[in-house]
């Protein structure tokens, strides 16, 4: 059975910190985009995240850019999402998909998703 399964959501205080995992199953990792997406109350669907499977190249959206970092560990079959400084405005279900190598990991067409991991940022 393919799947992705996510892990490492929480609550954490203003400024602490979350690992994020993205397992994969039935599948090998390192040979699609994995993507990173949030989705709050009353918010669009972000995507905030992304590695491309052909060259590692990532990609953050403007809003994380220099608190989150993804990587991939292809020993583990995991993509991780470091998520450093974090506010309460980064409180969301976040969750992980994977698809098909392309030009760019922002433009897949993500066809594979996991069920989502919750992160609660608050005092």
């Amino acid at each position: 059975q393919l799947q992705v399964v996510e892990s490492g959501g929480g609550l954490v205080q203003p400024g602490g910190s979350l690992r994020l995992s993205c397992a994969a199953s039935g599948f090998t990792l390192e040979h699609y985009d994995i993507g990173w997406f949030r989705q709050a109350p009353g918010k669009e669907h972000e995507g905030v995240s992304c590695i491309s499977s052909s060259d590692g190249s990532t990609y953050y959206a403007d809003s994380v850019k220099g608190r989150f970092t993804i990587s991939r560990d292809n020993a583990k079959n995991t993509v991780y999402l470091q998520m450093n400084s974090l506010k309460p405005e980064d409180t969301a279900v976040y969750s992980c998909a994977a698809g098909p190598n392309g030009n760019s990991c922002q433009t897949s067409p993500y066809a594979l998703w996991g069920q989502g991991t919750q992160v609660t940022v608050s005092s």
